[in-house]
């Protein structure tokens, strides 16, 4: 990115552009130019959970940058980190995207579908109408307290790497290696899958 002048002569009304903004638009034009694969998971224990699962995906899809990929099958698992039965069980999905959004950016379009969908954060692991979480960008890891690549649990997590491998079989969780060997040491214990229900793919 430069600023020209014509003639030689400089314009006194241009100011010059700060080289941290210069970064930022290189950096744009290589992401424009490169879309990322990213993948995300959706969560859902409160209210009409298919309906506000597949609102979710809607809202992805309809984000300038991003477009939806793959949608995983629905699995139905319990809560995560509470008593058993002191919260309604969870529709959970994984979503293979690509995008030119920046993994901030992506964050912020993530928590904006949150709050469309009127999430509550008033406790920790606390019943949601909605739960978006970028799983893995590319292959970027960052300890970014802010966005933390790949998801700090991830690879841990029975509702996150069951759909994940029945959508992307090969994938790799980076820095703890392939999905399948990680969902085979976590097991599928609380995990259902639900052929009963089906997300649609956005046309």
């Amino acid at each position: 990115m430069s600023v020209f002048s014509t003639d030689g002569q400089s314009d006194p009304t241009v100011q010059p552009v700060p080289a941290s903004v210069v970064a930022q638009v290189d950096a744009a034009d290589v992401t424009l130019s490169n879309p990322q694969r990213a993948v995300v998971s959706l969560g859902s224990n409160l209210g009409n959970r298919l309906e506000t699962l597949q609102g979710a995906v809607d809202a992805l899809e309809d984000t300038p940058g991003l477009r939806v990929k793959a949608v995983s099958p629905v699995y139905e698992t319990e809560p995560w980190g509470v008593e058993p039965g002191s919260q309604p069980s969870y529709f959970n999905a994984v979503v293979v995207i690509r995008t030119t959004l920046p993994p901030s950016s992506l964050l912020e379009r993530g928590q904006a579908i949150e709050e469309a969908f009127e999430r509550v954060r008033e406790e920790r692991w606390g019943a949601r109408t909605i739960d978006v979480d970028i799983l893995a960008y590319a292959d970027v890891v960052s300890e970014d307290p802010l966005l933390t690549l790949p998801h700090p649990r991830a690879h841990q997590r029975a509702f996150v790497l069951a759909p994940w491998h029945d959508v992307e079989p090969e994938a790799q969780v980076p820095g703890h290696g392939p999905v399948a060997e990680l969902l085979a040491d976590v097991g599928r214990t609380g995990v259902r899958s639900r052929a009963d229900l089906e997300l649609r793919l956005p046309e």
